[in-house]
């Protein structure tokens, strides 16, 4: 049986990334309450920072883009500079696992289309960067539909190295991590479709080991005929030890 595949998951890099439209971008900024000056880090941001960039022009945020690929990175730079932007977006390499800020440094860190590691580890990883109320926003492969075949489970299981939790299963490790579980959207049939059309090209000079999962992946996916592994979004308010949940809101 074949292991899985390291982390961070491959996706290529100059490929349309799920949840990084600037809708989405615009959903996350207002449920992170997001305003001027406030501080973002882009995990993952690729060589465009979609979502930088628009948090720095239209909320005004301050913004760290963040990746582990200088090559990536030095696009990065070239992008921000060109847009005027040095003041709001500041670009740094990182190491996922081991990210270099302070404690409580940021409001928001979000992590759109990119799987940088197992979920526990990620949100370990991310809490103790948030400020009080902070929110984390992060993308995690998802189980959905009322019947998920045995192939795809065991696909899932050896790409992850775990289980392929349910929306639910997802939200109640935001909440044992530590957060206010808020919301969870998945990729539907269409928009799954349209991911791995415009993956597809990208096969072809993507490393062999890579091309091979998410061919399977893919192939998989069109043999159930519609969506039954897919890709959620999940954001969550960092909580306090010892803080009340939130009061009822049907006054019940």
């Amino acid at each position: 049986m074949s292991t899985a595949e390291p982390f961070p998951l491959y996706f290529p890099g100059d490929a349309r990334r799920p949840f990084c439209s600037e809708a989405a971008t615009r959903r996350f900024a207002r449920v992170a309450q997001l305003e001027e000056g406030g501080r973002v880090l882009e995990l993952g941001c690729g060589p465009s920072g979609l979502a930088s960039v628009l948090l720095a022009q239209e909320f005004g945020c301050s913004v760290v883009a963040a990746d582990a690929d200088e090559a990536i990175v030095s696009r990065m730079k070239e992008r921000v500079h060109s847009l005027a932007l040095d003041g709001r977006v500041e670009v740094r390499r990182v190491d996922f696992r081991k990210p270099s800020f302070r404690e409580g440094e940021f409001d928001a860190v979000l992590c759109q289309g990119r799987v940088l590691m197992a979920l526990p580890d990620a949100l370990s990883t991310l809490r103790p960067l948030l400020a009080h109320k902070g929110r984390v926003g992060i993308t995690y492969p998802v189980r959905v539909g009322r019947v998920t075949p045995r192939a795809v489970i065991e696909f899932w299981e050896r790409r992850l190295g775990s289980p392929l939790l349910l929306p639910r299963e997802l939200l109640h490790e935001l909440a044992q991590a530590g957060f206010e579980p808020e919301s969870a959207e998945s990729l539907q049939d269409a928009e799954l479709d349209t991911l791995y059309k415009e993956l597809e090209p990208h096969l072809a000079s993507a490393p062999a080991e890579s091309a091979r999962w998410l061919r399977e992946e893919m192939a998989l996916h069109r043999e159930s005929g519609k969506a039954t592994a897919s890709y959620a979004f999940l954001v969550g308010r960092r909580k306090e030890p010892g803080e009340r949940p939130p009061a009822s809101r049907d006054r019940g």
